[in-house]
């Protein structure tokens, strides 16, 4: 199966007809890509770490809005916490695997991400504040925690645990 250049196509599949970019161009210039780091795990290294201070966060916060305003306080304290650690976590893996499969994608994905999470954040936020629910200071507290603890933590982590070279 040669073409009329007497090339050979790159890939040939049965039933499949021939395309014109089915053809190996060794002589075009490739473009200069950077190597992929020989480990990429070290992008993600940091999240079990983050996940469990996260959970003792959690219970924390939970334990804080119980004793200052009950059962709703206890719920809105913990899934502010909740919403903040799925939004980071989330963040860190588009981030590390756009990174991983193509460098070029960091910066859409990434600021598709944050549009998006903040979205819904702010849909969420929008929601609560019109609602009557008596957790819904405790959820904004348990926001600013999960966001001051997580950048935090994340911060030492990433000064105290170099990143390999």
């Amino acid at each position: 199966m040669s073409s009329s250049d007497g090339r050979e196509p790159a890939v040939t599949l049965p039933g499949v007809p021939r395309q014109g970019f089915d053809f190996d161009e060794d002589d075009r210039p490739k473009p200069d890509l950077p190597p992929l780091p020989a480990d990429p795990r070290w992008r993600v290294a940091h999240l079990p770490f983050l996940s469990a201070v996260s959970f003792a966060l959690l219970l924390c916060a939970a334990s804080a809005g119980f004793l200052a305003g009950g059962a709703p306080s206890a719920l809105g304290a913990a899934l502010g916490v909740l919403i903040v650690t799925i939004s980071y976590t989330m963040s860190t893996l588009v981030v590390a695997w756009a990174d991983t499969v193509r460098p070029a994608l960091l910066m859409p994905l990434a600021l598709f991400t944050y549009v998006l999470k903040y979205s819904v954040l702010g849909v969420v936020l929008a929601y609560g504040v019109s609602t009557s629910w008596t957790g819904k200071d405790a959820l904004g507290w348990g926001i600013v925690a999960g966001v001051v603890v997580w950048t935090g933590v994340q911060a030492w982590w990433f000064t105290a645990v170099r990143r390999p070279k």
